[in-house]
């Protein structure tokens, strides 16, 4: 009897089941903000509306969808510049991961180049990174 091997983690992992899928299905919690970010990019990549939003910092969670089901869009790959881990005490909880997601929207292909903040702060689970917000280098 074999073993089916789990695809590859679309965030670059070798495996999706030991990489960002025990995240996603909620079996354990991100330790870093890199994980979180690479956990949400393969989300987007499964059109996964509840990650997003539970990822997602209340303050700047927003109120609609921020994928549709319908939309033709399709995830080519991450490509992780760098965790910017500021090194301040006071910061302890604060970080930065700056990537580039390569994507193809109706046959075109695209980039988002996004340095990301996050936060990690008190949640029922214990300490848990949030996606805050993004800003876009030149």
């Amino acid at each position: 009897m074999s073993k089916s091997k789990s695809p590859a983690c679309p965030c670059g992992g070798s495996s999706l089941a030991t990489c960002c899928g025990p995240y996603i299905e909620g079996a354990a919690v991100p330790q870093t903000a890199e994980q979180l970010m690479r956990s949400r990019y393969t989300a987007y990549t499964q059109k996964n509306e509840a990650y997003l939003q539970a990822t997602w910092h209340p303050s700047t969670r927003p109120n609609e969808p921020v994928v549709s089901p319908n939309e033709k869009l399709q995830w080519l790959g991450l490509e992780v510049k760098s965790a910017l881990r500021l090194r301040q005490r006071k910061a302890e909880n604060e970080d930065y991961v700056e990537f580039v997601a390569r994507f193809r929207v109706q046959g075109k292909g695209q980039r988002l180049h996004e340095v990301s903040r996050f936060l990690r702060e008190p949640s029922p689970e214990g300490l848990r990174w949030f996606y805050v917000d993004g800003t876009f280098p030149e």
